[in-house]
């Protein structure tokens, strides 16, 4: 991701954070609802004041949806999800066992 966005259009106000660098940082944990609400709203209103930023989050937010659509179905390899309970040391398939 490029951190060295202009921010010619941006007219947000100087006190709204986060600020562009911010924004553009977090546009994914933003897309994946992984902040707090108050942070959310944070978010939602720099890009409502900033096209530069609006026009990051659309490609994200694009480029997120094309890859949930080709990778929806690809099969996991056999021993992948082994592999990662034996990395993470969990269960996370719920059969009682890791790896």
């Amino acid at each position: 991701m490029n951190d060295d966005i202009t921010t010619t259009d941006c007219n947000v106000a100087d006190d709204v954070v986060p600020d562009c660098k911010e924004t553009i940082r977090e546009l994914d944990i933003f897309l994946d609802g992984e902040i707090s609400a108050a942070h959310s709203e944070a978010i939602r209103a720099h890009l409502d004041g900033c096209m530069d930023c609006l026009g990051a989050f659309d490609f994200h937010a694009e480029l997120k949806a094309v890859i949930a659509t080709k990778c929806n179905n690809d099969e996991m390899p056999p021993d992948l999800l082994r592999r990662i309970e034996r990395c993470f040391a969990t269960d996370f398939d719920g059969d009682g066992r890791i790896g």
